[in-house]
Order: C-alpha cells, then structure tokens, then sequence
C-alpha cells in the first residue's frame, strides 16, 4: 500500500476555498414549489394541554437532554411541523447529526445521508424536507427527480463537499488518464457527475476493489482516503479536502480520554485522521457505529463524531453511559424546528438539480447501489 498522495499540494491543483459554494446551477433556490402549493396560514404556537399530550412520548426520549421549560417552548413547533407536514403530504429527512428536539420530534425517517435519499424515494410523499446539508437534499432530489425538495436552510453547507467542484475533477481525470474516479457521496451532484462511481464510509474498501485497477482516486476526503488506503493494496491517491469537525480530534486527546478512564469504548468515524481511527476500538459509519453500540452494549462509550448522534442514539441503548468529547457541526446546527415550520408553510428553500447534472450524477449513486461483492 502506498502513502495517499495530496493533489492540492500539486502546482496545478488547489482546494477552493470553502466559501466558494457549490458550482453553477446544480443547486438553487426553485421557485416551482411555490408556485404549485398556496402558503399555509401560520398556526398558533401556545403550549396547550394538547401541545403536550401529543408530544409527550417525543419528550420521554429527549428528557435527558432537553430541560422541561424548554421543552416548552419547542413542543409548540414540534406540534405544528407534524401538523402541516400531513398537509403537505411530506415527509422529513432527519440526518443522525440533527439535533434531538428534530431528531425524535419530527422526523419520519432517520439515519445517514445515503440512506435516508434511498429511503425518502420509497415513500409516496411527494414532498421531501431535508434536515441536513445541502449535498444531502441534492443527493434525495437526484434519486427521487419527481419530488419536491426542500431544505429548511439554503446555506446550510459542509466543508467537505465545498472542498471541490466539478472543474477540479476535471483536472484531476485531466492529469490521471485512465484512473477510475471515486467520490464520496459527501460531495455535489456537480461532482458526482464528473465522477464513475460513488461510495460511502462503510463501502468504500469495497468500491476501491472493485474497481479492478491498481490505482484509484478516492475523493474528496483525505482522510476517509488514507484509512480506506491502509485496508487495501490498491494506491488511493486522493485530494485534500476534510470535515471541519472530524478533523479536530487528535489521537492525543483519545489517549489522554482513556488515562482517566480505561474502561471507556472509543468509536471513531472514518472521516477522523488515521492516527485517530488507530487509537479507537472499532471505526465505522454513522449507521455502523450505531450498530457496533446497539450489539456490544458497553458500558461506557465515547462516539468520535458529530456531537448530537450521542443524544440521539442515547434514548434505544438504555444502560449505556455516553461520555462526549463535544465537537459540533455549524452547518448542521443551522437547520431549526422553526426554519423546517417556515419551509413547510412557505415551500421555501426549493432544491433543484439540473437535470443533465441530475442525470450523471445518478448513475454515479446508482453504479454504487448495484455494485455486487
């Protein structure tokens, strides 16, 4: 296995910067929805008897985390979303990172990026309310074209996917002729499009050797990239992008985590520096970690990730005791139970992918869905 090779280090290549968004049209604010659905009439957000009794069992899952006079003020807004979402005939997209008044309160399906678009194109709602970041509500308007798309906010971001566009990818196929490019699904459909094929944090060993070539382009993760090149024979060369949040974990800080308390299971996310993923007891997805947790049962955990998944994986693993190193993601905070009411009444926050990028794009998720082992 050979060392993973930075392509922004490279003369002819450079990492945009992150506030330089994603590229051209792919994704906009749409005025179609808007159009097609007449505003809904802003309910009343007082904290009834009724206001509690509906989201009573919401609050017995969140109890730990959310004081009852706060409670008070968000249940109003949990009652109202579940309200006109069935006005709306939409359903909710909740990513494990949100917060847990969203994650527990109004969500209809939960879980990782991926598998939250696969879910979202099985339903017949015709209205899909992201909770996430915008490569997210990109990536469920790609699998389910005919659906509406909305995000509750329009710069809810990621460093990760903003760390590369499609032009840079066309440079990258430019300076590697004959090497397959792969993006992680973290990334725009622009980039998607540009690429063969798409792979995940758990399947991305799998698509690497798949590929049947000696080399590959594992994008734009540096960091998924070197762990993934440390479990294959396959060179990974890779481009230098990162998530802002697993970036900050070091390896010192989990040592110094275990000195005070050896008993503690670390669980990393492969997003983490190698280094990092070397001192945890078992590396994985979000929906991987869940189930390493949910089948070991430990006593005490430490989750190497977005700070809110603990909380919200917290209430289905009674008996295990969470310590978190609390690293928490701007982007995905700025999705709010008011900003998913306001999208629902407005039909705000339309996303909408051009549909010959929607085109390639998909057949890059698709070829990754198909892949056999």
């Amino acid at each position: 296995m050979s060392a993973t090779i930075t392509f922004a280090e490279a003369d002819s290549l450079a990492v945009n910067d992150i506030t330089a968004g994603i590229e051209g049209a792919a994704v906009q604010a749409g005025a179609p929805a808007q159009k097609q659905y007449a505003p809904l009439e802003r309910p009343d957000l007082a904290y009834t008897p009724e206001v509690a009794e509906a989201t009573a069992e919401a609050y017995e899952k969140v109890k730990d985390f959310i004081p009852a006079i706060e409670w008070a003020a968000l249940a109003p807004l949990i009652f109202a979303i579940n309200k006109v979402k069935k006005e709306r005939d939409a359903v909710i997209l909740a990513h494990n990172y949100m917060t847990p008044d969203i994650f527990h309160g109004v969500a209809d399906i939960v879980g990782d990026s991926l598998q939250l678009a696969k879910e979202a194109a099985k339903t017949e709602s015709q209205v899909i309310v992201q909770c996430g970041v915008h490569f997210m509500a990109e990536t469920s308007k790609i699998l389910s074209p005919e659906k509406t798309v909305l995000i509750p906010d329009m710069d809810a971001g990621c460093s990760l996917a903003e760390s590369i566009t499609g032009a840079d990818v066309r440079k990258l196929r430019e300076a590697n002729p004959g090497v397959p490019i792969i993006t992680y699904v973290n990334t725009s459909a622009d980039v998607k499009a540009e690429c063969d094929i798409c792979c995940t944090s758990s399947n991305a060993v799998q698509v690497v050797e798949a590929m049947g070539t000696d080399k590959v382009l594992l994008i734009p993760d540096q960091y998924l990239a070197a762990n993934v090149n440390n479990q294959t024979d396959v060179d990974v060369l890779t481009y230098a992008g990162s998530c802002e949040v697993h970036e900050r974990f070091t390896a010192e800080e989990l040592r110094d985590y275990r000195a005070i308390d050896p008993d503690v299971k670390i669980i990393a996310h492969p997003e983490c520096p190698p280094e990092v993923v070397a001192e945890a007891d078992f590396a994985g997805s979000t929906s991987h970690m869940i189930d390493w947790v949910k089948d070991n049962s430990p006593e005490k955990v430490m989750m190497i990730t977005e700070c809110s998944m603990a909380d919200n994986v917290a209430s289905s693993t009674p008996g295990v005791n969470y310590i978190r190193p609390c690293n928490l993601c701007p982007h995905m905070k700025r999705i709010t139970l008011t900003k998913i009411l306001d999208c629902l009444l407005d039909m705000s926050g339309e996303v909408i992918v051009d549909e010959s990028v929607a085109d390639r794009a998909r057949a890059s998720v698709e070829r990754m869905i198909n892949l056999k082992n």
